[in-house]
């Protein structure tokens, strides 16, 4: 849903930012002094409403009133907004802006979201030079908007975990080739940590032991994995994991 490219999210934050949205690990909101007043109570319709825009670039006025009340006719939809669009005035005065028939969080606004994009991008893209490679702050490791059910909640937060899965097993591939191998089996663990039974990450693992000469740590990566896939699903790793393990073995046959 998020429509924002790399140069629209922030990096850093400037001294002017106007309000701190947090989406992962619950909604928050603060203002840009970092004080809290208010802005922690939130209604949840009001929350909802920032928590949208935040997602979803600059929608038509529209769009925002049928995601957010799907089960109302439209007349009533567009009032619902207007009444929350006024009441969110009123707490976060400046954090929406409206231009025509489409709505926007307002620029100086710092959205973790749109940091953790950020990330995922610059990591996967071929011509970050390696030392723009990093693991992610922990900030950004938690999951989108937990306890929310609304449909475009639920399939934005599975996007966002799998971009930073990918984001993750990038990262570390480039800091293992890098030569930052302490690095790079930090973000490879933080992957194992979202999804213990991701087989890519794993794989990812296992070549940073190895890229390292650590062929003892690679060997028991992978029975780890090969336990864990027999307790929990009862199948073996895939003949891509397989044939790391091969490879090892053969170079033993080849020194010997």
């Amino acid at each position: 849903m998020y429509q924002g490219g790399a140069g629209s999210a922030l990096a850093f934050v400037d001294i002017a930012t106007r309000f701190f949205v947090t989406l992962l690990d619950g909604f928050t909101l603060r203002s840009g002094d970092g004080s809290e007043p208010r802005l922690g109570e939130m209604p949840r319709g009001l929350q909802r409403l920032v928590a949208y825009l935040c997602l979803s670039g600059r929608p038509a006025r529209t769009a925002v009133a049928g995601q957010l009340w799907p089960d109302v006719p439209e007349l009533q939809a567009q009032s619902s907004l207007r009444s929350t669009l006024w009441r969110l005035g009123r707490v976060a005065p400046g954090l929406v802006e409206t231009s025509g028939g489409a709505l926007r969080i307002a620029p100086g606004v710092h959205v973790d979201v749109h940091e953790l994009h950020a990330w995922g991008e610059r990591v996967q893209r071929p011509q970050t030079a390696a030392a723009q490679v990093m693991v992610p702050d922990p900030a950004l490791l938690g999951d989108l908007l937990p306890g929310w059910y609304d449909e475009w909640a639920l399939l934005e937060r599975e996007r966002l975990r799998m971009l930073r899965m990918h984001a993750l097993e990038a990262a570390a591939t480039r800091l293992a080739e890098a030569g930052h191998y302490g690095a790079a089996v930090q973000a490879a663990l933080l992957a194992l940590r979202a999804d213990p039974l991701r087989e890519s990450a794993h794989r990812t693992l296992v070549r940073v032991h190895l890229a390292e000469g650590n062929v003892a740590e690679a060997l028991r990566a992978y029975h780890r994995f090969r336990q864990l896939l027999q307790d929990e699903l009862g199948v073996l790793p895939t003949a891509l994991m397989t044939r790391l393990i091969q490879q090892i073995d053969g170079e033993r046959l080849v020194a010997s």
